[in-house]
Protein backbone atom coordinates (compact mmCIF):
# COMPACT_ATOMS: atom_id res chain seq x y z
CA UNK A 1 0.00 0.00 0.00
CA UNK A 2 1.16 3.52 -0.79
CA UNK A 3 2.83 5.22 2.25
CA UNK A 4 0.51 8.25 1.95
CA UNK A 5 -2.57 5.99 1.89
CA UNK A 6 -1.25 4.23 5.00
CA UNK A 7 -0.76 7.59 6.73
CA UNK A 8 -4.30 8.72 5.76
CA UNK A 9 -5.68 5.40 7.04
CA UNK A 10 -3.86 5.82 10.37
CA UNK A 11 -5.00 9.44 10.73
CA UNK A 12 -8.63 8.48 10.15
CA UNK A 13 -8.47 5.57 12.63
CA UNK A 14 -6.96 7.84 15.29
CA UNK A 15 -9.26 10.82 14.68
CA UNK A 16 -11.96 11.55 17.23
CA UNK A 17 -14.27 12.91 14.55
CA UNK A 18 -14.62 12.69 10.76
CA UNK A 19 -12.02 14.70 8.82
CA UNK A 20 -12.15 16.49 5.48
CA UNK A 21 -9.27 16.56 2.98
CA UNK A 22 -7.89 19.85 4.33
CA UNK A 23 -7.84 18.57 7.92
CA UNK A 24 -6.12 15.38 6.78
CA UNK A 25 -3.57 17.43 4.84
CA UNK A 26 -2.84 19.47 7.98
CA UNK A 27 -2.50 16.32 10.13
CA UNK A 28 -0.11 14.84 7.60
CA UNK A 29 2.18 17.85 7.42
CA UNK A 30 0.42 20.05 4.87
CA UNK A 31 0.20 17.40 2.15
CA UNK A 32 -1.46 18.34 -1.13
CA UNK A 33 -5.27 17.89 -0.74
CA UNK A 34 -5.55 16.50 -4.31
CA UNK A 35 -3.08 13.73 -3.41
CA UNK A 36 -5.05 13.10 -0.21
CA UNK A 37 -8.22 12.80 -2.31
CA UNK A 38 -6.58 10.12 -4.49
CA UNK A 39 -5.44 8.22 -1.37
CA UNK A 40 -8.98 8.38 0.05
CA UNK A 41 -10.41 6.97 -3.18
CA UNK A 42 -7.90 4.10 -3.09
CA UNK A 43 -8.67 3.39 0.57
CA UNK A 44 -12.40 3.49 -0.07
CA UNK A 45 -12.01 0.86 -2.80
CA UNK A 46 -9.74 -1.22 -0.51
CA UNK A 47 -12.30 -1.25 2.32
CA UNK A 48 -15.38 -1.68 0.11
CA UNK A 49 -15.84 -5.41 0.83
CA UNK A 50 -14.37 -5.48 4.35
CA UNK A 51 -15.91 -5.36 7.82
CA UNK A 52 -15.50 -1.60 7.97
CA UNK A 53 -16.02 0.90 5.19
CA UNK A 54 -14.51 4.29 4.49
CA UNK A 55 -17.34 6.73 3.83
CA UNK A 56 -17.74 10.47 3.28
CA UNK A 57 -20.61 12.25 4.98
CA UNK A 58 -20.89 15.96 4.36
CA UNK A 59 -17.41 16.04 2.82
CA UNK A 60 -15.84 14.53 5.93
CA UNK A 61 -14.36 11.02 5.95
CA UNK A 62 -14.59 8.31 8.60
CA UNK A 63 -14.72 4.55 9.02
CA UNK A 64 -18.00 2.86 9.88
CA UNK A 65 -19.10 -0.74 10.32
CA UNK A 66 -20.29 -2.46 7.16
CA UNK A 67 -24.11 -2.33 7.20
CA UNK A 68 -24.47 -6.11 6.95
CA UNK A 69 -22.36 -6.58 10.13
CA UNK A 70 -23.75 -3.80 12.32
CA UNK A 71 -26.14 -6.14 14.12
CA UNK A 72 -23.22 -8.19 15.45
CA UNK A 73 -21.67 -5.22 17.23
CA UNK A 74 -24.86 -3.76 18.62
CA UNK A 75 -24.79 -4.57 22.35
CA UNK A 76 -27.84 -2.64 23.42
CA UNK A 77 -30.88 -1.80 21.43
CA UNK A 78 -30.87 1.80 20.33
CA UNK A 79 -33.81 3.83 21.46
CA UNK A 80 -35.20 5.39 18.31
CA UNK A 81 -35.67 9.12 18.62
CA UNK A 82 -39.34 9.89 18.12
CA UNK A 83 -39.87 13.24 16.50
CA UNK A 84 -43.19 15.01 16.58
CA UNK A 85 -44.90 15.68 13.26
CA UNK A 86 -44.00 19.37 13.65
CA UNK A 87 -40.32 18.55 14.22
CA UNK A 88 -40.30 16.21 11.23
CA UNK A 89 -41.85 18.92 9.03
CA UNK A 90 -39.38 21.56 10.25
CA UNK A 91 -36.43 19.21 9.67
CA UNK A 92 -37.64 18.43 6.13
CA UNK A 93 -38.13 22.12 5.34
CA UNK A 94 -34.66 22.96 6.62
CA UNK A 95 -33.09 20.11 4.66
CA UNK A 96 -34.74 21.07 1.36
CA UNK A 97 -34.67 24.88 1.68
CA UNK A 98 -31.61 25.68 3.80
CA UNK A 99 -30.60 28.18 4.93
CA UNK A 100 -34.07 29.08 6.16
CA UNK A 101 -35.44 31.40 8.85
CA UNK A 102 -38.18 30.57 11.34
CA UNK A 103 -40.57 32.92 9.49
CA UNK A 104 -39.84 31.08 6.23
CA UNK A 105 -40.46 27.73 7.95
CA UNK A 106 -43.78 29.03 9.26
CA UNK A 107 -44.76 30.36 5.82
CA UNK A 108 -44.10 26.95 4.23
CA UNK A 109 -45.86 25.00 7.01
CA UNK A 110 -48.75 27.47 7.29
CA UNK A 111 -48.64 27.40 11.10
CA UNK A 112 -46.49 28.85 13.85
CA UNK A 113 -43.41 26.88 14.85
CA UNK A 114 -42.61 26.53 18.53
CA UNK A 115 -39.07 27.57 19.50
CA UNK A 116 -38.92 24.23 21.35
CA UNK A 117 -39.21 22.38 18.04
CA UNK A 118 -36.07 24.05 16.72
CA UNK A 119 -34.35 23.48 20.08
CA UNK A 120 -35.06 19.72 19.92
CA UNK A 121 -33.55 19.52 16.43
CA UNK A 122 -30.49 21.52 17.48
CA UNK A 123 -30.02 19.38 20.61
CA UNK A 124 -30.15 16.27 18.40
CA UNK A 125 -27.33 17.87 16.42
CA UNK A 126 -29.31 17.87 13.16
CA UNK A 127 -29.78 21.65 12.83
CA UNK A 128 -27.43 24.53 13.50
CA UNK A 129 -27.67 28.29 13.43
CA UNK A 130 -26.12 29.25 10.09
CA UNK A 131 -26.04 33.01 10.66
CA UNK A 132 -28.47 35.84 10.13
CA UNK A 133 -30.37 36.88 7.02
CA UNK A 134 -29.37 40.30 5.66
CA UNK A 135 -32.93 41.64 5.83
CA UNK A 136 -34.71 43.96 8.26
CA UNK A 137 -34.71 42.41 11.71
CA UNK A 138 -31.78 40.16 10.73
CA UNK A 139 -33.57 36.88 11.51
CA UNK A 140 -31.57 33.80 12.49
CA UNK A 141 -31.27 31.23 9.71
CA UNK A 142 -30.96 27.48 10.20
CA UNK A 143 -29.18 24.75 8.23
CA UNK A 144 -28.59 21.02 8.59
CA UNK A 145 -25.36 19.59 10.03
CA UNK A 146 -22.97 16.78 9.10
CA UNK A 147 -24.60 14.80 11.95
CA UNK A 148 -27.93 15.05 10.08
CA UNK A 149 -26.28 13.64 6.95
CA UNK A 150 -24.61 10.84 8.93
CA UNK A 151 -27.77 9.89 10.82
CA UNK A 152 -29.81 9.57 7.63
CA UNK A 153 -26.99 7.94 5.65
CA UNK A 154 -26.58 10.78 3.17
CA UNK A 155 -23.30 11.82 1.58
CA UNK A 156 -24.73 15.28 0.86
CA UNK A 157 -28.06 17.09 0.69
CA UNK A 158 -28.22 16.26 -3.03
CA UNK A 159 -28.92 12.65 -1.95
CA UNK A 160 -32.28 13.68 -0.47
CA UNK A 161 -35.20 12.08 -2.31
CA UNK A 162 -36.74 14.12 -5.11
CA UNK A 163 -40.40 14.83 -5.75
CA UNK A 164 -40.93 11.70 -7.84
CA UNK A 165 -39.43 9.49 -5.12
CA UNK A 166 -41.52 11.15 -2.39
CA UNK A 167 -44.68 10.83 -4.48
CA UNK A 168 -43.95 7.15 -5.23
CA UNK A 169 -43.48 6.47 -1.52
CA UNK A 170 -46.85 8.13 -0.81
CA UNK A 171 -45.32 10.84 1.36
CA UNK A 172 -46.82 13.83 -0.41
CA UNK A 173 -50.39 14.64 0.62
CA UNK A 174 -50.80 17.70 -1.54
CA UNK A 175 -48.33 19.12 -4.00
CA UNK A 176 -48.24 22.66 -5.31
CA UNK A 177 -45.23 23.11 -7.58
CA UNK A 178 -44.14 26.63 -8.20
CA UNK A 179 -42.11 27.65 -11.19
CA UNK A 180 -38.74 26.53 -9.82
CA UNK A 181 -40.04 23.09 -8.78
CA UNK A 182 -39.93 23.48 -5.01
CA UNK A 183 -42.63 22.01 -2.82
CA UNK A 184 -44.91 24.63 -1.31
CA UNK A 185 -46.92 22.28 0.91
CA UNK A 186 -46.10 18.70 1.68
CA UNK A 187 -47.19 16.31 4.38
CA UNK A 188 -43.75 14.86 5.17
Amino acid sequence: MDPLARAVEAALFAAEEPLDENALAAVLGDADPSVIDAALTDLQAHYNERGVRLVARGGRWHFETAPDLAHILRRTREQPRKLSRAATEVLAICAYHEPVSRAEIEAIRGVQTSPGTLDVLMEAGWLRIAGRRETPGRPVIYATTPAFLAHFGLASRSDLPGLAELRAAGLLDRLDDDKDGTVEEAGV
